[in-house]
């Protein structure tokens, strides 16, 4: 059976777009993207709504989910980092909200990300939808 993930967004500012992830219905990690620029590729966090995702094998962060049908994007990807400066529009995972370099961010991130990985295993596609609450 496909999981349905679901992204909250809980709050935006300098330091990104915060979020938690749900993975059918169970709350799972927290997120991070870059704050909302107009659905700008590379340096904005993409529009609220409903999207596909798709296994992919990133030559940078290895295999794992491409957010497909976003307009005028592509590229986005789940990936583990700490800060907005990191993602280029992706998604970041982490376990909690916390500081690095003094900045606000996402923590222990390579252990979300796995995580994240571990309960999509056997699993090629997924349903993601995005919804704000701030």
């Amino acid at each position: 059976m496909e999981s349905i993930v679901e992204i909250t967004r809980l709050e935006e500012g300098e330091a990104g777009t915060m979020g938690a992830l749900r993975v059918n219905k169970r709350l799972e990690c927290l997120t991070l993207e870059p704050q909302d620029r107009c659905n700008r590729q590379g340096a904005s966090c993409i529009p609220a709504q409903q999207y596909r995702c798709e296994r992919v094998r990133s030559p940078r962060f290895g295999e794992t989910f491409a957010v497909s049908g976003v307009p005028g994007r592509d590229h986005i990807l789940f990936h583990p980092g700490n800060l907005a400066e990191d993602t280029q529009g992706c998604i970041l995972l982490g376990t909690r909200f916390g500081a690095v370099r003094g900045q606000r961010g996402v923590l222990d991130s390579g252990t979300a990300f796995e995580r994240f990985m571990t309960l999509l295993r056997g699993q090629e596609t997924f349903h993601l939808t995005i919804a704000e609450h701030y």
